[in-house]
């Protein structure tokens, strides 16, 4: 019950912050065709997944759900994303790598396509 609270915890601070910068630097940025305050949210938290994943590789703690799958999902879940990229790219598994990355972009976009067509309708 402790780790579903970390997660919740950290989910809930992660959205939060994720809405606070990237609409800040959509306002500092002002591009307007360029989505630059999402692009922001999900470099910095690939960083910070990055950093609480090594970290917490030789330390195990309840933190790692508070801060990788609460904070850094609540946060961008391309964190996640760019994370198991890694981890199948480290493990050679180029195929697999490749055919996720594709599938992911290309499912989800037409997924997006799919639910404005249906309520569309």
């Amino acid at each position: 019950m402790k780790t579903i609270f970390y997660i919740f915890v950290g989910g809930g601070l992660g959205s939060v912050l994720r809405f606070l910068i990237s609409n800040f630097t959509q306002k500092l940025w002002n591009i307007s065709t360029f989505p630059m305050g999402t692009l922001v949210v999900n470099i910095t938290g690939c960083f910070a997944v990055g950093i609480f994943s090594s970290y917490f590789l030789k330390v195990d703690s309840g933190l790692k759900f508070l801060l990788i799958t609460g904070f850094c999902g609540g946060y961008t879940t391309f964190s996640a994303f760019s994370a198991e990229n890694y981890s199948l790219w480290q493990s050679g598994n180029y195929f697999t790598l490749i055919l996720y990355i594709l599938l992911s972009l290309l499912l989800g976009f037409l997924a997006v396509v799919l639910g404005f067509q249906i309520v569309k309708s």
